[in-house]
């Protein structure tokens, strides 16, 4: 893992970690890993998704865009207001700057993460449908709205700092509209792959079934995989291993990694449709 940094195309500095695989020359396939939050950040040190990645053939970039954390107050205000905005073009900027590079092959880039890093990827499919080959979504959120309308007893002290930093929806229900995926699956163009809890108290199932409904009636290529007892994410070890086995088999079949055939895995409670 490699700490890198690039200039945003509006002049700031941008931080990020590189890592790449053993043996494998470059520009070669790569995944643009986007961590969660999104008021949170990518540390240095051993991550096992980066890791798996790598080890199946990938270049992976991990970004830590405006709006996350440890770069200071200005830098984490830079990216308010700004999903499926500004946040996402420092993610598209780190794209370019792996092609500009020649570390990453332009047309064999996926985008992948989860909860904010899901959203990232679903704006990825439809605000940028030209950039990426191909999406993993792991319980991100769809729709803003639906977002804000489903958040938790127990996050509702968390409300108005939803309010400030992404969007009221009390007052500019359209202005999180605009943000939100779901209403622009039209210009989706390349295939995703979502995994969902059901019984996730942050982002509802309900995010995930919309946008797969949605794809599903537009024509649009869309994998599903729904874990009867997971939440905001996967727990269990069998549930995670029967997800990342789907998932680089996914990916071997639009970027050309390796991948484990999914074989038999007891104990998962994975549907995939």
């Amino acid at each position: 893992m490699e700490p890198v940094s690039y200039t945003a195309r509006d002049g700031l500095t941008i931080h990020g970690y590189l890592t790449k695989p053993v043996g494998v020359a470059t520009p070669t396939s790569a995944v643009l890993l986007v961590h969660g939050g999104p008021w949170a950040r990518d540390t240095w040190g051993y991550r096992p998704q980066a890791q798996w990645l790598a080890n199946r053939g990938y270049v992976v970039l991990q970004i830590n865009f405006r709006g996350s954390t440890g770069y200071g107050k200005d830098f984490l205000n830079a990216g308010n207001r700004e999903w499926g905005a500004k946040m996402h073009d420092d993610l598209i900027d780190g794209v370019n700057w792996l092609v500009e590079n020649s570390i990453a092959d332009k047309d064999k880039i996926a985008i992948m993460g989860g909860s904010y890093g899901g959203y990232a990827t679903l704006a990825g499919l439809t605000f940028t449908p030209e950039v990426f080959a191909a999406g993993v979504d792991i319980v991100g959120p769809s729709n803003l709205i639906t977002l804000m309308e489903t958040i938790p007893p127990y996050w509702e002290p968390l409300k108005k700092i939803f309010s400030h930093r992404m969007g009221d929806i009390e007052t500019e229900p359209e202005f999180l509209k605009s943000r939100s995926p779901l209403f622009f699956v039209d210009k989706i163009q390349k295939p995703l792959l979502i995994g969902q809890g059901a019984n996730d108290p942050r982002v509802k199932e309900s995010e995930s079934e919309q946008i797969v409904k949605a794809m599903e009636d537009a024509g649009k290529p869309v994998k599903y995989a729904l874990y009867t007892d997971e939440g905001h994410g996967f727990a269990r070890p069998e549930n995670r291993l029967h997800f990342y086995a789907i998932a680089e088999e996914f990916l071997a079949e639009y970027l050309g990694g390796k991948f484990e055939p999914v074989g038999n895995i007891e104990g998962h409670s994975g549907i995939v449709k």
